[in-house]
């Protein structure tokens, strides 16, 4: 008789969210693999009920540490589509810019403290920063710059609170856009050298049945 086997991980850490995986092998075949990412119940329904408009974003922002401005941006976007209201360019480049910086802050800490330790064996950031501290030290840095966009635009890194419906409650000045230049630039050096490292690690050939 050919065995059957089911290989369960109920709890997979280092992606966002909550992870589950599910195999079943028949002999040496696998017919099913699953996997799952799920958000634990937080309510931000419920606790939105009943408050004013210029709260629900300070408010949405406490979903993620993470990544607060999609929840932000897309509380206002819906905010602002109820109300009829289109905002103007210059507002929309400013959150196009602050979407940005979380962008790069998220992938750096995907990419260097979440996954850059299983591809080399080790049980976290920390553990392999003693065999690899430049690799980490660079992440590190390539995310700071992403959260100084954030915190230039936001008011602060994590948890933003300028963003509001119509714009924002402060915005930057121009000296301020112009000191976040050479961090950039040295950020985006530090980028082509991450985007050379991460299609360094071997991986195993693709096999479709």
């Amino acid at each position: 008789m050919t065995e059957e086997r089911t290989y369960k991980v109920e709890l997979l850490t280092r992606v966002e969210g909550e992870g589950r995986f599910v195999l079943r092998t028949v002999g040496d075949q696998v017919v099913d693999a699953r996997l799952s990412i799920f958000e634990a119940p937080r309510f931000f329904e419920a606790f939105l009920r009943g408050r004013a408009i210029d709260e629900v974003p300070d408010i949405v922002a406490r979903i993620c540490g993470i990544c607060p401005i999609a929840y932000q941006m897309s509380a206002v976007a819906a905010l602002e589509s109820a109300l009829g209201h289109t905002a103007p360019s210059a507002i929309r480049d400013l959150r196009r810019l602050m979407y940005c910086g979380e962008w790069i802050e998220s992938h750096a800490l995907h990419v260097f403290l979440l996954h850059a330790p299983d591809f080399l064996g080790y049980p976290s950031a920390v553990e392999m920063a003693v065999d690899h501290r430049e690799l980490v030290e660079r992440g590190l840095s390539i995310k700071k710059a992403g959260n100084r966009i954030i915190e230039l635009l936001g008011g602060r890194a994590i948890h933003p609170v300028s963003v509001r419906v119509g714009g924002f409650s402060q915005v930057p000045t121009r000296r301020g856009l112009r000191a976040l230049r050479p961090e950039l630039e040295a950020g985006l050096a530090q980028n082509e050298q991450a985007m050379a490292w991460a299609a360094s690690p071997p991986c195993p050939p693709l096999e479709h049945a």
